[in-house]
């Protein structure tokens, strides 16, 4: 009866069939009432302006609009959300009387299918006042920067300083003090499913009912209650049973939760949103941009002995909870695998023009191993030593697990410099150290870079209040733990059933939890049934529960382990009773549970199970109560920051050490991954083909952080990288193949000795490559992303001069702007005298325009016209103003014009020219530059550049035909006097 334990084992996926064959529960796929109502979002296309009135009455006119509200709608029954610093900035689920970032909601429609929800905030006219902007968070900072929030009275609404041990006398004492800068940019998840809520209120009850893709962590149920202005006990929050990806940006779900449930509220119908693409990138959830100055005091042979951090974090427009979570995450790791005792930090957030900040996978990782990590190699280069043996020099030794770091931590467990040894063999780090210096040697590019990690995972749910003072968090009450959840139920035919308050994205939680709990029990996986799906209406949850931080191996499956492991032993005792042996000598197996000392008394498990169901008088006090049993887990390292500021922000630590040979391009600056070793000590390994894919999965997100990724804003706040095109996400093609290894140190504070494994990569990949790229270039700044572009230009240097009496080529702007210029001409059969009439007749313009309902004419230089306008995956109505000036009848004149509408701004000039050709027409030459904000600045470069030839040309087209048709040029002419052509 004896079988190899299921833990360990890489066993096929339970979830894979139904995932594989289409046959997933995803939010979309999932059944609504009748009667529920289809909602589209309208954005602001200004990223900082007030809200001078909406008109909404064309839009509730048209068919199938069932309302139409805005954010004056909705204010007396929502309220803002909490903020986690004490700072009075009101952000709400909808804008008010501001908005402060592109894509911000300003008003919502409900109609019987989504596309007339879309149609109707197309019709939607919305006046603004804008105001200066600010998006950069250095300049954010600026006496005369425009400030967001007049009650803060600055964009800084949060700025701590720490101190741990004495980092004064260190620098004083130190022989140099190197120092890096690093600008980590705002990037981002991309799932493939986007967020999708539906929503309904009960008035009897005063209650909503809120299904969402919604990965938690579920402490914002008690922020979106507050925001309902409900109880906690009135807000039933569902999860469907299958996620498409989330990685972290789901848990910035919360105020679409809030806003759709209100506009159901309003409207007295259910109501339903998912999100499109556009929307996605430019208003969900993205990682925290950050400027790091970091200084450390080094001895001459490269030790450390203090660190002098200082983060400016960019939170975006608002602090959306659990913001600024990215900020503090780290806090007890910011010396990463380093035994440093002497550490000064300062944590300043500012606000700017952006959408808000939210967790991204890693969440504030990436944001500190880079500059940590760039500053590992740069002690190595000032100082002329081995980058590995600088990393070597410092490293946490293994006597010293667990081991307390100056902020407040606890390492579990590790032995690091063991995973250095095991990576450079087993990794081939000689080998490649060869091809470099031969690639070196024929004068290519080559660089090889380090990286070492603390992975931290099950957060401390009082990291967060580590942005408050001592004072404050005495005044506001301790806050600490994470607890896991994890329900064992006995059904009265013995099946087993597990539900945990998880909400998976791919971890595989119904393989791992039927491997963990078919193992206590002894039986096959077949005989156990995970349900992934999360009701806080009727399951075990708290405010931990969700799926983050890599929680789930260490703490979700370890609840699981001791729910299963506290049933059998009750169960135990019931078959010791009957089978008269000691509880301890029984042995669960096979589906039989038996005495060790004689197989012959033995009960199966299914009928012990059932016990309790059909014969519970059968059973004393103390066997009782074997149909269910709950665990809430709190781990007690988990405490609240000290009155010191120590905070030991995470239970477990896993290990990362990785190191990479890339290779330069001289002329383009392109980056080739020649070999990328990754060493990882998680812990128990509870699923290895599971482990693998959550390594390989975070590699390829940090490899598109490191060279693609960046969610790009214009000076003017216009967000600009609003689809694939622009926010390039890296493929199969661009991920090279990665050699993984592990070493094992289990973590004595988990049930199952596991640590997290799901972020690592993600926090040590992008440091790695740059440190390798630094290598090879020679480079002592770098910042992300490393596109082609950035490289080729430090290879080369900076572009020369065009010669004297050229022209240099028309350059942009501001990196990442939407502006376009072009030129054309067309011929006509009418005289230049015509054609100058037609373009000043209001009612000729009106049907040649393309799009439009319309045209007013207020004077002979001065038009407005509503139009429709569609550029790739981006439609919307406009209102389009135009003047003419330097006019020189019939013969040029100056077009000068701006659009506004729901999906962007818009200006430019252009002129025109009428000349009359040798048959009596006229040859219509134009040139023009413009400029885009907004939703449609989002789309791809060429995309726009594409769609203005094409609108150009159907506007002169149609002129043509207006004026009798197009003069056909010479060949044409030719062609058809030969009787060639008709």
């Amino acid at each position: 009866m004896d079988r190899a334990a299921l833990v360990g084992q890489s066993l096929e996926r339970i979830e894979d069939a139904a995932l594989l064959s289409g046959r997933g529960a995803y939010m979309d796929d999932l059944g609504i009432k009748p009667g529920t109502l289809h909602a589209a979002i309208l954005r602001s296309p200004h990223a900082h302006a007030d809200i001078v009135s909406i008109r909404t009455e064309p839009a509730r006119a048209l068919p199938g609009v069932f309302a139409v509200m805005s954010g004056p709608d909705l204010a007396a029954i929502t309220a803002p959300l909490i903020s986690g610093v004490r700072a009075p900035i009101e952000a709400r689920a909808i804008a008010v009387e501001r908005v402060r970032y592109v894509g911000e909601p300003v008003a919502i429609a409900l109609a019987s299918d989504r596309y007339r929800a879309e149609d109707a905030i197309d019709a939607i006219e919305v006046e603004y006042r804008q105001h200066p902007v600010v998006v950069d968070p250095q300049n954010a900072l600026d006496a005369e920067a425009p400030i967001l929030h007049e009650a803060v009275g600055s964009n800084l609404v949060s700025d701590r300083t720490f101190v741990y041990g004495d980092p004064d006398a260190a620098f004083a004492a130190a022989a140099r003090c190197v120092s890096v800068t690093a600008h980590y940019p705002r990037n981002t998840g991309s799932p493939i499913e986007t967020y999708g809520v539906v929503a309904h209120y009960d008035p009897h009850g005063d209650a909503y009912e809120i299904l969402a893709n919604f990965q938690g962590p579920f402490s914002l149920h008690a922020v979106i209650a507050r925001a309902l202005k409900v109880p906690g006990n009135r807000l039933r929050l569902r999860t469907p049973q299958d996620s498409g990806g989330s990685f972290g940006v789901k848990q910035g779900i919360a105020p679409y939760a809030v806003l759709v449930a209100a506009a159901a509220r309003m409207a007295g119908r259910p109501v339903k949103w998912v999100e499109d693409r556009l929307e996605h990138l430019a208003a969900s959830v993205s990682a925290t941009n950050r400027v790091s100055t970091l200084k450390a005091a080094v001895d001459a042979d490269g030790h450390i002995s203090a660190l002098d951090w200082d983060q400016l974090e960019d939170c975006g427009a608002y602090l959306r909870p659990p913001e600024p979570a990215t900020l503090y995450r780290m806090h007890g790791n910011m010396t990463g695998a380093y035994d440093i005792r002497n550490v000064r930090l300062r944590n300043r957030v500012v606000v700017t023009n952006k959408a808000p900040t939210g967790l991204v996978r890693g969440f504030g990782g990436p944001q500190v191993y880079y500059p940590l990590e760039r500053l590992m190699q740069r002690i190595a280069v000032e100082l002329q030593l081995d980058p590995l043996d600088v990393i070597r020099r410092n490293l946490i030794p293994a006597s010293a697990f667990p081991y307390h770091t100056a902020t407040g931590a606890i390492y579990d467990s590790g032995d690091y410099a063991r995973a250095l040894e095991v990576a450079a063999r087993d990794g081939a780090l000689d080998e490649l150290r060869r091809r470099r210096d031969e690639a070196r040697a024929a004068g290519r590019l080559y660089g090889i870079g380090y990286t070492a990690a603390v992975e931290p995972s099950v957060s401390n749910m009082g990291y967060i209040t580590t942005a408050l003072t001592a004072a404050e968090r005495r005044k506001a009450g301790a806050k600490d733990g994470a607890q896991a959840t994890a329900s064992i139920t006995l059904d009265p035919l013995g099946s087993v059933t597990v539900q945990v308050a998880s909400t998976p994205q791919g971890q595989g939680h119904r393989t791992v939890l039927s491997q963990v709990v078919a193992d206590v029990f002894g039986l096959s996986m077949t005989e156990v049934r995970v349900t992934t799906d999360l009701d806080t209406g009727k399951d075990a949850w708290s405010i931990a529960s969700g799926n983050y931080s890599s929680r789930f191996a260490p703490a979700v499956a370890g609840a699981t382990h001791l729910a299963a492991s506290r049933l059998r032993d009750k169960l135990s005792r019931i078959a010791a009773a009957r089978l008269n042996v000691r509880p301890e000598d029984l042995v669960f197996a096979g589906g039989m549970v038996v005495a060790k000392t004689n197989p012959d008394a033995a009960i199966s498990f299914s009928r012990l199970a059932a016990i309790s169901h059909w014969a519970p008088g059968l059973l004393s006090d103390e066997m009782s109560d074997t149909i269910r049993e709950t665990v809430f887990w709190t781990p007690p390292q988990l405490t609240a920051p000290t009155d010191a500021d120590e905070i030991n922000s995470s239970l477990c630590h896993g290990f990362i050490f990785d190191f990479c040979g890339v290779e330069v391009d001289r002329i383009t600056g392109k980056v080739r991954i020649d070999r990328y070793v990754t060493t990882h000590d998680c812990g128990r390994i509870l699923h290895p083909g599971m482990v693998e894919g959550q390594i390989r999965g975070g590699f390829a997100q940090a490899v598109g952080a490191a060279f693609y990724e960046e969610l790009s804003y214009g000076d003017d706040g216009s967000f600009l990288s609003g689809t694939f095109a622009d926010y390039l996400l890296p493929t199969v093609t661009e991920v090279p193949d990665l050699t993984v290894l592990h070493i094992e140190s289990k973590s004595p504070f988990t049930p199952l000795g596991s640590k997290g494994v799901g972020e690592g990569n993600c926090m040590s990949t992008p440091a790695c490559l740059a440190n390798a790229v630094a290598d090879a270039l020679n480079l002592a700044t770098i910042d992300l992303p490393l596109t082609p572009a950035k490289l080729a230009a430090s290879v080369s240097g900076d572009e020369p001069l065009p010669p004297k009496g050229m022209t240099a080529p028309l350059r942009v702007a501001k990196p990442g702007d939407r502006t376009m210029t072009g030129a054309g001409e067309a011929r006509v059969q009418a005289a230049p005298a015509a054609v100058w009439a037609m373009l000043l007749d209001a009612d000729v313009l009106a049907s040649l325009i393309p799009g439009s309902y319309g045209v007013k004419k207020f004077s002979d230089t001065h038009f407005v016209a509503d139009v429709t306008l569609g550029v790739g995956p981006v439609k919307g109505r406009y209102k389009a103003e135009v003047c003419l000036s330097d006019l020189d009848p019939p013969w040029s004149a100056t077009l000068t014009g701006t659009v506004v509408g729901a999906l962007g701004s818009g200006g430019g000039n252009g002129r025109v020219t009428l000349t009359p050709d040798c048959d009596g027409g006229t040859i219509i030459g134009y040139t023009y530059q413009a400029a885009l904000g907004g939703k449609v600045a989002a789309v791809g470069g060429r995309l726009l550049d594409g769609a203005a030839r094409v609108i150009f040309k159907q506007f002169f087209a149609a002129l043509a035909r207006k004026a009798g048709g197009a003069r056909p040029g010479w060949t044409a002419r030719l062609l058809a006097l030969i009787g060639l052509r008709r």
